[in-house]
C-alpha cells in the first residue's frame, strides 16, 4: 500500500493507475470498491501532495511574502501616493496620483435620464440610466454593444471618436431621444491628465455629433467603479479593477492634492498604480520571470507592478515557470512541446479552472493536456500548486498596495478606526477561485485598525460613469441655487458705498434738534467732553453690565512719570430669569455682587466714586444721569425702560444698608472702550464694539449737537447704530433669513442693523439658513435634525471655529456632529461657505458703518487727509479669524481721505469706566475750585 501511487476521482467511481507512460483506467462499481478509492485518495493526497508542495514552496520561494515583507511595500507605496500628490515630486513619481475632479460620491438625492458611454477595450458599450425617486431611489438600464473595428483601433483619434459619436447617435435614435439634451458620462479606460471633469471627451466628441448631449464627465474604469458602488453604499470610497489590468482610485483631501487648486473638500484620484515599482523600488522582489514577462512585453521597464498581479499577465507567467521547471525535469518528466513553448498559450482563465478545489485537478490534465505534456498526477498537482502561488502573490501585492491606500485614509481621517468600503470589478477578482478570500483575508491583517467592506461591482463601471454625471449634474444645479440664494449677502461697492452714504444721513438726523425724535441713530450725548490727559489718579470701582455676565472692578490709577493702572475684578452670572424678571429683582442682583465683591477686596468701608458702563440704549441729561430707551440683548427686566439707571442703582445699594458709594458717571461701553484706549493712544476719538451686540461712539463738536447746549469744545456721543435701519432704510438689502430672525427675536422691527452684524444673531442667520438648504436636499441629506429645528442653537461662536484656517474639513464635521449634524465632507463645505457669506457681510456692514463716521470726523475738522485710531472691544472683532482684516479693507476703500488705526482694547470697558469716573472727578474738582 506505501508504494502504490494513484489518483482517484470518486464521484464518476474511476480510478487513474499512472505508469510511465498513460494513464490506466478502472472502472470501480460497488460501495466497497468506492470506499478502497476514497481511503487511496486521502492517502496520496497526505503522502504525494505534501512532499510536491514542500518543492515547490521551496522552488518559488521568492513569490511567497511574509507579512513583515508584505508591510514594507505597503509602506513604500504609501511614500509613492505621496510623491505622485506632491507638486515637486510629481514628474518623478511613478504612481502617478491623476486628479478626476470627481468631488463627491452620490448621496441618494441624484435624479434625471443619463447616458454613459463606456470605451475600454474592443467593445464599446452605450448605457441609457434613468434615475427616479418614487418610493425610493430606483436605477433602470438600458445598453447596447458596439464592436470597434482593428483599424479604427490603430487608426487615429479622430475615426474612434467619429465612430463613438456614431454610435451614440445610433443608440439615441433607437431610445427615441435624439431630441432630447441628455448628459453623458464617458468612461475612458486609459491614463488620463485631467483638468476639469468634462474637458477630454468634450473636445474629441462634441463637434462630431449631429444631437444634442451635454458630455459632463470623463471617468476611469475605476472611478467608474467606485461610484457604482457608491450608489448602493455611501460609504465607498475607493475603486479597484482587479482584471486584465489593474487600478486603483480613491477619494483624498484636496489640501494633499498640490496639482489642483483649493484646500477644502475631497477629490478622487486615479492612482494608475500599475506602474508602481517602475523606478526599481520593487526590484528586490521581482523574479527572473517577473523579468522575462517584462522583456517579452510591448512596453519594456512599464507598469512593472501590473504585470506581476493582473490577469493579462498571470497566465503567462505561469507558462514561463512550468518551461523552466520541465527544463529542469522538475515536470512532464522533462518534456517540452511547442505548445508550451508559445506565448499566450496558457491564459489566466486557465489558471482559474486549475486553482478549483474540486475539478482543478481534472482541468489541469484536460489543459496541459492541450499544450501536447501527458501530465502525472503528480504533474497536475504540482501545476496546481504553481497556479496557486502565483495568483496568492497576486492577492498579497494588491492587499499591499490598497493597505497603503486604507491606511492614509484613515490617517485623513484622524479616526483610530477606520470604517470604508471598497468597491471591486475585474475578471480575476470575479472569476477567480479563493482570490477575494485570500484579498480580504491579508487586507484585514495588514490594517488591522480598519473595518473594511468589499463591494463587487455588478453593473461594471458604466453606471458608474452615469452616477458621476449624475453627481456632477446634482452638484452644478445645487452649486447654482447655493450661489443664487448666498448671492444676496454678498454687497457690491455700490451697494456698501449707499449704506455708508444712508449711515451718514441717519447720523445727521440724530444730531439734529427737529429731526432727533424720528432718528433711528439717535446719537446720544454722553456728557463725556474729554478723554484722558495722563493726571487722573485714585482708587475707583466699575461696574459692567452688558450681557448674560456681570463684571465688577476695583481700578486702581497713579499718575506721574510711569503711569499705572491695576486692576482687580471678578465676574458673576445674571440668570435668565433675573434678566427677564423685574428691574427691582435685577438691580438687587447687581448690588449683590457688588457687595459679594467688596467683602472679597475688604473695602466695604470705603465710599469709592464710581463708574456704571452699562451697555444698553440710553438717553443722557448729565455725565450721571442715563435714562433706559430700551433693552437689547435679550434682556427684558420690568419698569426700568423710561428710567435713570443710575437712580434704580442707588435705589439698590439704599435697599440693602450696607455700603455707600459715589456714582459718578454712567456711560456705554463703547465710551468705556474709546476711554481705555484713549488712555493709551491720545488720537484714539473713536470707540467700537463688535461682539454679542453693536454699537459706537465718536467725539463729535459741540456745535453739531443740537440736542445741548454750547458749541465750544467736543463731547462723546454714543451713537446707538444698531437701530440703522428700523425705519425701512435697509430693506433693499435685508434678506428673508434676516426677517425671519427679526421676527423671532425679543424684539421684532427694532435693532435691524445690528441683527445683521452682530454676534448674537449671525449663529441664527445662519441656521436660518442652513434648515433652508436642508429642505431643498443641498445639505444632510434633506434629513432636518431636531436640533437644526432649536433656535439659537447654532451659536456665532460656531462661525469662528468653523472659517478658522487652522481647522481641516473633518474637523468642521467634528464641529456639526457636536450640534447633532450628521455631515459628510460635501455638507461641511457648504457649511463652511454659508458661514463666511454671513461673517463676509457683517463685517463689510460695520466698515461702512465705521467710514461713515470717520469722514464725518474729518469733514468737521475740515482735513483733506486725517490719521485717527479707533479703539475696539468684542468677542467677534477679537476671536473671528476674518472678520477685522474684512472690516478694516472696507474702511479703508469707502474712507480713502482717513487713515484709520484699529487699537484692540484689551482691558475691556470696565476700565475705561474707571477712567471716565476719574476723569469726571478731575473736572468736578476743577469746577468747585473755580467756585
Amino acid at each position: 500500500m506505501t508504494n502504490f501511487s494513484s489518483f482517484v476521482w470518486i464521484e464518476t467511481g474511476i480510478f487513474f493507475k499512472p505508469p510511465r507512460r498513460g494513464l490506466s483506467v478502472y472502472s470501480f462499481t460497488t460501495s466497497v470498491d468506492r470506499m478502497i478509492a476514497a481511503q487511496l485518495l486521502a492517502y496520496y493526497f497526505t503522502e504525494l501532495k505534501d512532499d510536491k508542495v514542500k518543492k515547490i514552496d521551496k522552488y518559488l520561494y521568492a513569490m511567497r511574502f511574509s507579512d513583515e515583507t508584505l508591510m514594507d511595500i505597503m509602506k513604500r507605496f504609501r511614500r509613492e501616493l505621496g510623491n505622485g500628490l506632491g507638486r515637486d515630486t510629481n514628474h518623478t513619481a511613478t504612481v502617478k496620483m491623476l486628479p478626476t475632479f470627481v468631488r463627491s460620491i452620490p448621496d441618494g438625492s441624484e435624479k434625471g435620464d443619463f447616458i454613459a458611454l463606456d470605451l475600454g477595450g474592443s467593445a464599446f458599450r452605450i448605457l441609457r440610466v434613468k434615475v427616479s425617486h418614487e418610493k425610493k431611489q430606483t436605477v433602470q438600464m438600458e445598453s447596447q454593444i458596439y464592436d470597434t473595428p482593428e483599424d479604427i483601433i490603430h487608426g487615429s483619434g479622430a475615426r474612434l471618436f467619429d465612430h463613438v459619436a456614431e454610435c451614440l447617435g445610433d443608440f439615441m435614435e433607437k431610445q427615441n431621444i435624439k431630441d432630447k439634451k441628455l448628459s453623458v458620462g464617458f468612461t475612458f479606460s486609459f491614463p488620463c491628465a485631467q483638468t476639469k471633469l468634462n474637458e477630454f471627451s468634450h473636445k474629441q466628441i462634441c463637434c462630431t455629433m449631429d444631437y444634442d448631449a451635454d458630455i459632463m464627465a470623463v471617468v476611469n474604469d475605476t472611478v467608474g467603479t467606485m461610484m457604482t458602488c457608491g450608489f448602493d453604499d455611501q460609504r465607498c470610497e475607493v475603486g479597484i479593477i482587479i482584471g486584465t489590468g489593474t487600478n486603483a482610485c480613491y477619494m483624498e483631501e484636496l489640501r494633499h492634492i498640490d496639482l489642483v487648486e483649493g484646500d477644502e473638500g475631497r477629490m478622487c484620484i486615479n492612482t494608475e498604480w500599475g506602474a508602481f515599482g517602475d523606478d526599481g523600488m520593487l526590484e528586490d522582489i521581482r523574479t527572473e520571470f517577473d523579468r522575462e514577462i517584462d522583456r517579452g512585453s510591448l512596453n519594456p521597464g512599464k507598469q512593472l507592478f501590473e504585470k506581476m498581479v493582473s490577469g493579462m499577465y498571470m497566465g503567462e507567467l505561469v507558462r514561463l515557470i512550468l518551461v523552466k521547471m520541465a527544463k529542469e525535469g522538475f515536470l512532464f518528466e522533462g518534456r517540452i512541446t511547442p505548445e508550451l513553448l508559445t506565448k499566450g498559450k496558457f491564459e489566466t482563465k486557465h489558471v482559474s479552472s486549475i486553482e478549483k478545489s474540486k475539478e482543478g485537478l481534472t482541468k489541469a490534465k484536460d489543459i496541459l493536456g492541450r499544450l501536447g505534456v501527458e501530465p502525472s498526477a503528480d504533474d497536475c498537482i504540482a501545476v496546481q500548486h504553481v497556479c496557486t502561488i502565483v495568483s496568492h502573490r497576486s492577492a498579497n501585492l494588491i492587499a499591499a498596495t490598497l493597505g497603503g491606500i486604507l491606511s492614509r485614509l484613515k490617517d485623513n481621517k484622524g479616526n483610530p478606526r477606520l470604517r470604508t468600503t471598497v468597491g471591486i470589478d475585474g475578471s480575476l477578482y470575479k472569476m477567480h477561485p479563493q482570490y477575494a478570500r485570500r484579498l480580504h483575508k491579508t487586507v484585514r491583517r495588514l490594517v488591522p485598525e480598519s473595518d473594511v467592506r468589499f463591494l463587487l461591482s455588478e453593473s461594471g463601471s458604466s453606471k458608474g460613469a452615469a452616477m458621476v454625471t449624475a453627481v456632477a449634474y446634482r452638484l452644478a444645479d445645487q452649486r447654482r441655487q447655493i450661489t443664487e440664494t448666498l448671492a444676496e449677502f454678498r454687497l457690491t461697492s455700490d451697494q456698501l458705498l449707499e449704506v455708508k452714504k444712508r449711515m451718514r444721513t441717519e447720523i445727521q438726523n440724530g444730531l439734529g434738534k427737529k429731526t432727533h425724535d424720528s432718528a433711528t441713530v439717535k446719537m446720544w450725548p454722553t456728557y463725556v467732553l474729554s478723554t484722558p490727559d495722563g493726571s487722573e489718579n485714585g482708587d475707583f470701582l466699575a461696574l459692567d453690565l452688558g450681557g448674560t455676565n456681570f463684571r465688577v472692578l476695583l481700578v486702581k490709577i497713579r499718575s506721574g512719570k510711569r503711569r499705572t493702572v491695576e486692576m482687580h475684578n471678578k465676574i458673576y452670572a445674571i440668570p435668565m430669569e433675573v434678566m427677564q424678571g423685574t428691574g427691582e429683582e435685577l438691580f438687587d442682583h447687581i448690588v449683590q455682587c457688588i457687595s459679594d465683591f467688596l467683602d472679597y477686596m475688604g473695602m466695604k468701608n470705603t465710599r469709592l466714586p464710581l463708574g456704571f458702563t452699562f451697555s444698553f440704549p440710553c438717553r443722557q441729561t448729565s455725565l450721571d444721569v442715563g435714562i433706559l430707551v430700551t433693552w437689547t440683548k435679550g434682556f427684558k427686566a420690568t419698569d426700568c425702560e423710561g428710567e435713570d439707571v443710575v437712580g434704580l442703582l442707588r435705589e439698590g445699594i439704599k435697599r440693602r444698608e450696607e455700603f455707600d458709594l459715589d456714582v459718578v458717571a454712567v456711560v456705554n461701553d463703547t465710551v468705556g472702550t474709546m476711554m481705555t484706549c484713549a488712555y493709551e493712544e491720545p488720537t484714539c476719538e473713536v470707540g467700537l464694539i463688535a461682539g454679542t451686540g453693536s454699537n459706537a461712539c465718536y467725539m463729535e463738536e459741540m456745535r453739531n449737537i443740537e440736542m445741548v447746549e454750547g458749541d465750544v469744545g467736543r463731547m462723546c456721543v454714543n451713537m446707538e447704530w444698531g437701530a440703522f435701519g428700523d425705519n425701512g432704510c435697509l430693506d433693499d438689502i435685508r434678506t428673508e433669513y434676516d426677517r425671519a430672525v427679526d421676527d423671532f427675536s425679543l424684539n421684532p422691527g427694532k435693532q435691524r442693523y445690528e441683527k445683521m452684524c452682530s454676534g448674537m444673531y449671525l449663529g441664527e442667520i445662519v441656521r436660518n439658513i442652513l434648515i433652508d438648504l436642508t429642505k431643498r436636499g443641498f445639505l444632510f441629506r434633506g434629513q432636518i435634525s431636531e436640533t437644526l429645528k432649536t433656535r439659537g442653537i447654532f451659536e456665532t461662536k460656531f462661525l469662528s471655529q468653523i472659517e478658522s484656517d487652522r481647522l481641516a474639513l473633518l474637523q468642521v464635521r467634528s464641529i456639526l456632529q457636536q450640534l447633532g449634524l450628521d455631515s459628510t465632507c460635501d455638507d461641511s463645505i457648504i457649511v463652511k461657505e454659508v458661514c463666511g457669506t454671513v461673517s463676509h457681510r457683517a463685517a463689510q456692514l460695520c466698515g461702512a458703518g465705521m467710514a461713515a463716521v470717520v469722514d464725518k470726523i474729518r469733514e468737521n475738522r475740515g482735513l483733506n487727509q486725517m490719521n485717527i485710531t479707533v479703539g475696539v472691544d468684542g468677542t467677534l472683532y477679537k476671536l473671528h479669524p476674518h472678520f477685522s482684516g474684512i472690516m478694516h479693507q472696507t474702511v479703508k476703500e469707502l474712507a480713502p481721505k482717513c487713515n484709520v488705526n484699529f487699537l484692540l482694547s484689551e482691558d475691556g470697558s470696565g476700565k475705561g469706566a474707571a477712567l471716565i469716573t476719574a476723569v469726571g472727578c478731575r473736572m468736578r474738582e476743577q469746577e468747585e475750585q473755580k467756585s
